[in-house]
């Protein structure tokens, strides 16, 4: 606040004074002393206000609407440095405020609200900064929070913790044995509208179901959401009919508010509370109804068989309790049970069970009783309880229900009772028991018990007690009484009475009593008189217990001040006080006959206080004690403040009032070892060694004086402390640097040293910040004291004045700085002046030998020299080349992935083929090839309207075509021959019978196998079972061999029909999931190729992934943009990228790409059948040729014409046309002879190489492996587009899981488990060569089976290269790579392990989803037999299975007259019948055809 003075205003200093008629007045908002600066900022509709103190610290005041101070929060800048007035916001960025103090300035974080990770702590706070950002599940400054513009993104603490999201889940009880269609999910608080974002309920463990909104609302809004499967609900924990899963919303990848609902069984109550299983079942939290005749509980009433049910508690068969009288063990009784509600039970034979293995027979008495008879048990305790329970005779889980638990107590009267006493005394608990050598079961003829011997008293406890009374007088012996009333007026000190305390009497062995007053100080025995007395041997003394004196008189009010009252007889009685203002207990009392010494509490303030010494909780004892509590001691200042991670540097308190202080220690927080116990010098200063520390930091300290934590009580008062400083009570922090480290001069680990001679060590200091003194170093020549002369920042001189005579010969030289001792070097002592002749000796001779070896190796030296400058002469050369072709390939490296992804064009579609022509290709790869080859025309012409479509080419895909007069008999045949293969055991027979003859190839049984998948493509599910029977034998035949070598290569029938079935089955996921980056992958290498070199007639390009197809030369070639325009096209000119390397014929496949790009590959037309013109000028064209009459001719060979033959401009225009004479005279250009021609390197003939003049070799030879950078090159560029496909083959869709790949693992895993085989690699194996080996790579290695475009030799060994590198993800073996390994598993060894864990994980995802039933399954084939059905011509697939049936017609009649079901269902017969009707007229017919 502003001192009168200080409200001038400054007029002294104006020209005209100032004058006030109405002065401004206004209340403070927020009072504190000590303020000097102060900063203001508004917040959405808050204000907060930074106050800096002269304390140091930063005060943080948030002000709502209203102006009232809504919270607080204190930070502590500079301890005991005043912050400058002068406080500003950074203007680049206001969540920063700057301010400063006397020694530094600070840059502040306005608000810390990471450290809120709730949405009620952030908002609750009331920090006008922080808000809840709900969709990053976060507490976040406003800016932070993404779309907080937007309502109810982002939470202000002025909307308080009410609007904080929350989630109800409707029903929030699920019984486990019913189906729910959903979940609904009330959530309120403030968050924006969930529609249209992608939402999922999150249990945990990976396991989510789809969540959707219906439509935009805020505040409350409604979701729908799948409960989790079934069998992924959690466990039932022991002995609980109930399970709570904890559930999230999860939002965008985040979870954002969480709820809980509970899974409950009402079966397992029975399992959980067998013996009150009705009662539990109808008195339980959940909708449970108990069955009596099935006796069981059930959520549902209709599985109750009709009886009448109880439907309460009160209802429900049970046991009434009732008070049974002791049981002496080993006896034969007859226990009644008393029952309710058994009416369904009447008459059922039941067992009394007492446990598991005492089970008695149970007989009706009437309708409501029944008896236990002839029940015997036996226990070895004192007394047992035995709990009764009735269950149904052959079922021992049925209990009747025990709502009140009825026992049966059996007693034993030979355990627990040593004497008589105790032996008697049971009769009050029931125990008919007699004392007679012991303790025994009493006779029904033996008369009643007689007297006890007289009591025995062994010890009394305490001996002595004060003239009041009231002492605990502890009796021990034996004999003392069967009851308490045998001795409650019976125990006296002399006169005295003493009253025993009912609770703490022990029969026979121990009585507590409280002692009566007595007239006057004397001494007796105790005696205790029950029927007969017993005395003791040890006499009790009444005394009277005086105190004269405390010390010391005064202390802290904080507490923790030991005192000592003196006095006389003050060990007395069984309990002592000693009050401090006649409240507060003195604590840790130690006591002595003389003394009383304790720990005194703390006072509320400084006065002086009565401190009252009592006995037995009477009156005070006279001696008018008194305490002055004091001001607590002050700590100012520590110095210094920074220590070694060892510890033990002195620290120096300076403070007020530390005489008071009777032990003080010192504490390190968080990184802190063992707390220091500390020296009070006097009453101002206080010294400690440092703890030591477990890292380097600043930490906070603590000091605990008198045991009690000290606490600044100032800032306390004004509450400018921050939480944390508040929690401690000291503000005080010690630096933590390093471990000092020490050094000799030269560094040298030993010293010589002569006894007698002074000695004077130099010790180097590295440079630390901890402004040692010199007192605190010690330095130690064994255990002779080093006297410090001189310290320096870097150096320290001591000498030792006395003799270092020893018999060891060697002193270590150690210093010490508090706890860290570093050894630095040893000190040996001794020599003589032998042993300096015989060295000076020995180093002469080694001195001549040395001149001598140096003279010869100077002669040496000079020759190799000579060698070596010509030598580093030729090598210069190609080192400048291998460092500019590694230069290059870098550069290529890093901007070749920018470009490719600039340069890739995904606007055009992607061509796929048409699924029949896939299902072609994949079945019949040699076929198809063979077919279009034949089939398709040459070339396809374009016109304006654009392409004519592919005509069918694959007989499977065209119309029977047989003569009309043999059609009849051939489709009956055909019709009867079809039924056969629809016929299992037939197809399955006829399968194997082909598969045993030799002359039956491997083509045959994968030609056999596709017309079987085609023939059979309408009944997938009838298919997929045949296929599973046949696998089955396959499985069996290599279970018994090896295992692991089960599907690796396609040698059986059922092997192709594998890969048939899972291209069938993929076909969806390959089109609409892995399609898209396969094609841009294929796009991407065809780029990258065409942007380097590439030599027309040996195929080998710059840039490759395949070692064998490098060009490995480095032929400069430069890009060249070409104006084409495309006649008859009907498109405006394009601008063309094409090389200046390249030929013309290479030229023309990039212009037809740019012109085709969005047609099919099959349609374009071919670059022999056009021409290409260049308008050199308006009035000069030239036809561009890859041979003309221009030709380089060079070492006997022609070169081809390139762009940079014809010298062609950059932004030339060139036109190109159709022709019609097409010149056939070079066929393609790398069939070209290679003897006769050449593009960009001459085939190399080391045999000719040494005849060639030495002019010829005018290129500069390099080594070719330098090229092989340009692998990495090509590889680094594709990285991406190789990641995505692997990705999109080994990644699983939420909306389309593969189904087929499920079930057929599934099936594998089945077969494996069936036949013991546990080991998880040969399940992997499996897994692998029926998926990824079969399906993935064939579709991987031959793209053409899927797209309609153009595979060129060089791309199908790119795509060789990345097959290997996915074979080798799939594989389990560790690939042993060294420098001669081949490229092509060297290239991508560095990825196999990340694509390794991509696979397990596919193979694990698979293996977690839902199994899928036989019936599911089926459906799934159904769905796609129909999808595809008349795609093909079975007739044609099934004429030509029946070839191979003609072809091994014996064969297949022996292996049906040997098959049991075959030859039942006349199979063979059937079979002759197709014979019949086909052989006449099949061959003649096709012969025709």
């Amino acid at each position: 606040m502003l001192q009168p003075e200080q409200l001038d205003c400054g007029a002294a200093h104006l020209q005209h004074p100032l004058s006030v008629l109405q002065p401004l007045k206004a209340s403070p908002v927020f009072r504190a002393p000590g303020l000097s600066s102060v900063a203001a900022a508004s917040v959405g509709r808050s204000t907060v206000v930074f106050l800096g103190t002269v304390s140091g610290r930063l005060l943080k005041i948030n002000l709502n609407e209203s102006m009232q101070v809504v919270s607080r929060k204190v930070l502590t800048v500079a301890y005991g440095e005043p912050v400058h007035h002068v406080m500003q916001f950074d203007p680049a960025d206001p969540g920063y405020l700057y301010l400063m103090t006397s020694h530094q300035m600070a840059r502040v974080k306005v608000a810390a609200c990471a450290v809120h990770t709730t949405c009620g702590d952030c908002v609750g706070a009331a920090d006008a900064y922080c808000g809840w950002c709900a969709l990053e599940t976060r507490c976040t400054l406003q800016r932070d929070c993404t779309d907080s513009s937007q309502p109810h993104f982002w939470t202000s603490a002025s909307e308080g913790p009410g609007r904080c999201p929350a989630m109800t889940v409707l029903p929030a009880e699920i019984d486990v044995h019913r189906e729910y269609p959903g979940m609904i999910l009330q959530i309120s608080g403030s968050l924006p509208s969930l529609s249209g974002m992608e939402m999922a309920c999150d249990y945990g463990n990976s396991i989510r179901t789809v969540a959707r909104v219906p439509g935009p609302a805020f505040g409350h809004q409604i979701a729908y959401c799948n409960l989790l499967p079934r069998d992924r609900f959690p466990p039932f924990p022991p002995h609980q009919d109930h399970v709570t899963v904890e559930m999230s919303m999860r939002v965008n990848g985040q979870n954002i508010v969480r709820a809980s609902f509970t899974i409950y069984d009402c079966g397992r109550v029975g399992q959980v509370y067998p013996h009150t299983a009705c009662t539990s079942c109808l008195s339980a939290q959940w909708p449970c109804f108990w069955c009596t005749q099935q006796h069981a509980c059930v959520s549902n009433q209709s599985r109750c068989e009709a009886s009448p049910n109880p439907t309460s508690p009160q209802d429900c068969p049970q046991i009434l309790p009732s008070a049974l009288a002791p049981v002496p063990t080993g006896g034969s009784q007859s226990i009644p049970v008393h029952l309710a509600n058994v009416a369904f039970f009447q008459g059922a034979a039941l067992e009394c069970s007492f446990g598991q293995e005492e089970i008695f027979e149970a007989v009706w008495v009437n309708e409501s009783v029944v008896r236990c008879k002839q029940v015997v048990l036996h226990t070895t305790q004192k007394s047992q309880m035995f709990p009764l329970s009735l269950q149904l005779k052959g079922r021992p889980a049925w209990f009747l229900d025990s709502p009140d638990p009825m026992t049966v107590e059996v007693y034993n009267c030979a355990m627990g009772s040593p004497d008589c006493s105790q032996c008697l005394g049971r009769e009050d608990l029931g125990h008919l028991c007699v004392w007679s050598d012991g303790c025994r079961l009493r006779g029904t003829l033996q008369p009643l018990p007689g007297a006890c011997p007289a009591p025995e008293i062994r010890a009394i406890e305490p001996l002595s007690g004060p003239l009041d009374g009231g002492t605990l007088l502890t009796i021990r012996g034996r004999n003392l009484g069967r009851r308490l009333s045998d001795v409650v007026h019976g125990v006296w000190i002399g006169s005295v009475a003493c009253e025993p305390l009912a609770s703490r009497y022990t029969v026979s062995e121990a009585i507590v009593c409280a002692t009566g007053p007595a007239p006057g100080a004397f001494s007796d025995v105790v005696t205790v008189n029950a029927t007969k007395e017993g005395r003791s041997r040890e006499r009790f003394s009444y005394v009277l217990p005086l105190v004269h004196t405390l010390d010391p008189p005064l202390g802290p009010k904080a507490g923790g001040t030991r005192i000592t009252i003196h006095g006389s007889d003050l060990h007395v009685g069984s309990e002592l006080q000693v009050l401090v203002n006649d409240t507060e207990p003195c604590t840790e009392l130690v006591r002595t006959d003389a003394s009383i010494t304790c720990t005194v509490p703390g006072g509320a303030l400084p006065a002086v206080v009565p401190v009252c010494v009592r006995f037995e909780r009477r009156g005070c004892v006279r001696g008018n004690l008194t305490f002055q509590y004091m001001q607590n001691p002050v700590i100012k200042a520590i110095r210094p403040r920074r220590s070694h991670v060892s510890g033990g540097r002195t620290i120096t308190v300076a403070g007020e009032r530390f005489h008071m202080v009777q032990k003080v220690s010192m504490a390190v927080h968080h990184i802190g070892r063992e707390p220091t116990l500390c020296k009070v010098l006097n009453s101002t200063l206080i010294t400690c060694p440092s703890p030591g520390a477990l890292s380097n930091a600043s930490a906070p300290v603590d000091f605990f004086l008198n045991g009690r934590a000290y606490a600044d009580e100032v800032a306390a008062a004004e509450e400018l402390q921050d939480p944390e400083e508040a929690q401690r009570g000291s503000s005080f922090r010690l630096d933590y640097l390093p471990d000092p480290q020490f050094s000799t001069a030269k560094r040298e680990k030993w010293i010589k040293h002569h006894p007698g001679e002074p000695l004077t060590l130099v010790i180097h200091k590295e440079q630390d910040g901890l402004g040692l003194e010199s007192h605190e170093y010690r330095v130690k020549i064994g255990q002779v004291a080093c006297d410090i002369q001189i310290v320096s920042e870097r150096v320290i001189h001591c000498s030792v004045n006395e003799s270092l005579g020893t018999t060891e010969g060697q002193l270590p030289i150690t210093i010490q700085v508090g706890n860290f001792n570093q050894t630095i070097a040893t000190l040996q002592l001794g020599g003589s002046e032998t042993a300096i002749i015989v060295s000076i000796v020995i180093c002469s001779v080694l001195l001549l030998l040395s001149v001598v070896a140096l003279f010869v190796f100077c002669t040496k030296s000079r020759r190799a020299e000579r060698y070596w400058q010509k030598t580093l002469l030729q090598m210069e050369e190609m080192e400048s080349q291998i460092r500019e072709e590694i230069r290059k390939g870098f550069a290529e490296l890093q901007t070749d992935m920018t470009d490719l992804t600039k340069e890739l064009n995904r606007s055009q579609g992607i061509p796929f083929l048409e699924y029949k022509h896939f299902v072609t290709r994949t079945f019949f790869p040699k076929c198809s090839s063979l077919y279009e080859e034949r089939y398709v025309l040459p070339s396809q012409t374009l016109s304006s309207q654009g392409g004519s479509p592919v005509q069918e080419t694959h007989p499977l895909l065209g119309e029977w075509k047989i003569p009309e007069s043999c059609r009849p008999n051939m489709e009956e045949g055909i019709g009867l021959f079809s039924s056969l293969l629809n016929n299992k055991h037939f197809l399955i027979v006829f399968v194997h019978a082909l598969e045993q003859q030799k002359d039956f190839a491997v083509r045959d049984r994968c030609s056999l196998a596709s017309l079987l998948t085609i023939a059979l493509h309408g009944k997938l599910e009838y298919y997929t079972g045949i296929m599973k029977e046949l696998l089955v034998d396959l499985i069996d035949a290599s279970a018994a061999k090896n295992p692991k070598l089960m599907l690796r290569r396609t040698e059986s029938v059922v092997e192709k029909m594998v890969t048939n079935w899972m291209s069938i089955c993929m076909y969806s996921c390959l089109r609409e999931t892995v399609g898209e980056p396969f094609f841009l992958l294929l796009c991407a290498i065809k780029q990258q190729i065409n942007k380097g070199s590439i030599d027309a007639i040996t195929g080998k390009a710059r840039y490759t992934l395949n070692e064998e197809w490098l060009l490995r030369e480095n032929i400069e070639a430069k890009p060249r943009n070409l104006n084409v325009s495309f006649q008859g096209c009907g498109m405006d000119s394009l601008s063309v990228r094409a090389m200046d390397t390249d030929t013309l014929t290479q030229v023309k496949e990039k212009i037809l790409e740019a012109f085709c790009k969005n047609v099919p590959y099959s349609q374009w037309p071919r670059a022999e059948d056009v021409d290409l013109e260049w308008f050199a000028s308006s009035t000069q064209s030239y036809v561009l040729r890859d041979l003309d009459d221009t030709s380089v001719v060079e070492d006997g060979r022609k070169k081809l014409n390139t762009l940079a033959h014809y010298k062609i401009p950059e932004g030339a225009s060139l036109a190109m046309s159709l022709t019609d004479k097409k010149d056939n005279t070079l066929g393609r250009v790398k069939d070209l002879d290679t003897e006769k021609y050449f593009h960009l390197v001459m085939p190399t003939d080391e045999l000719a190489e040494p005849k060639k003049p030495h002019r010829q070799s005018h290129r500069k030879k390099v080594l070719p492996e330098i090229y092989l950078t340009r692998l990495l090159s090509t590889k680094g560029t594709l990285q991406k587009f190789l990641d995505d496909l692997f990705k999109a083959i080994l990644s699983i869709r939420e909306d389309k899981p593969p189904l087929a790949v499920k079930y057929f693992f599934d099936f594998l895993e089945e077969q494996a488990e069936k036949r013991g085989i546990s080991d998880p690699d040969t399940l992997h194996i499996w897994k692998t060569n029926s998926l990824p080996l079969r399906f993935w790579v064939n579709i991987l290695k031959n793209p053409q089976f899927v797209f309609d475009i153009e595979k060129t030799d060089h791309i199908d060994a790119c795509l060789s290269v990345i097959a290997q590198a996915f074979i080798d993800a799939c594989s389990i073996s560790d690939l042993q790579l060294g420098k001669d390994s081949p490229t092509n598993k060297l290239l991508y060894a560095k990825e196999i392990p990340e694509y390794r864990k991509i696979v397990q994980r596919y193979y694990k995802q698979i293996h977690d989803m839902t199994p899928l039933s036989e019936q599911e399954m089926n459906a799934h084939l159904a769905e796609e037999s129909r999808k595809y059905q008349n795609e093909f011509n079975t007739n044609v697939a099934m004429a030509e299975i029946y070839k191979y049936a003609k072809r091994y017609r014996p064969q297949i009649m022996s292996a049906l007259e040997a098959n049991p079901t075959a030859r039942r269902t006349q199979l063979q017969h059937k079979f002759e019948q197709v014979v019949a009707l086909m052989e006449d007229n099949i061959y003649e017919c096709y012969s025709e055809a």
